[in-house]
């Protein structure tokens, strides 16, 4: 489509110079160049067209593409808020537990909420033992993997979790006794 419109646009740029220094080129007869120019415009046009199809498309495929991101937020959102209730945080630890999902320090969660590292670091062991985990890594994991479709893994991955899951018993973490 881009080279298309580029070849058009050069011949109209070579014509119009041409035109312009009052030389009439040798290779075109006055019938092909009306034939040449009128298929060129055909041409011209026709990329317009197929451009602006492309853009119509890509813009709604942006469109699409931020819907499906906002969902996933939203779910992401509601799967953590159901596993803070379930391991029954408290409103801090709820807050830390956010912070630690999205990276920040201890250093920077004391900092965002006003209080000690001393403190941030016992709300985080509060919130590993409650959550059934030995750090952020698994805390983080628990959420995603009850985002994950069953579909995104091969098949011997899903009989060995079962296997696995079987002889270790019914979601551990979730049930977890809290503190």
């Amino acid at each position: 489509m881009a080279t298309l419109q580029a070849i058009v646009a050069i011949f109209f740029t070579v014509c119009f110079l041409l035109d312009a220094m009052g030389m009439e080129p040798e290779f075109l007869i006055w019938q092909s160049h009306e034939y040449q120019q009128t298929i060129l415009a055909i041409g011209l046009n026709l990329g317009v067209a197929l451009g602006w199809i492309a853009l119509r498309t890509s813009l709604q495929r942006a469109r699409l593409a931020e819907e499906k991101m906002r969902r996933c937020t939203s779910e992401f959102s509601m799967v953590m808020s159901q596993h803070f209730t379930d391991w029954r945080l408290t409103p801090a630890e709820r807050d830390v537990a956010v912070f630690l999902v999205k990276g920040l320090s201890t250093r920077d969660i004391a900092d965002l909420r006003g209080t000690s590292e001393g403190t941030i670091k016992a709300q985080t062991n509060a919130i590993y033992r409650k959550a059934a985990v030995t750090g952020r890594t698994q805390l983080l994991s628990t959420f995603i993997e009850d985002l994950m479709d069953d579909a995104l893994m091969p098949a011997e991955a899903l009989q060995t979790t079962a296997v696995k899951g079987s002889a270790i018993g019914p979601a551990t973490r979730s049930n977890a006794a809290p503190a």
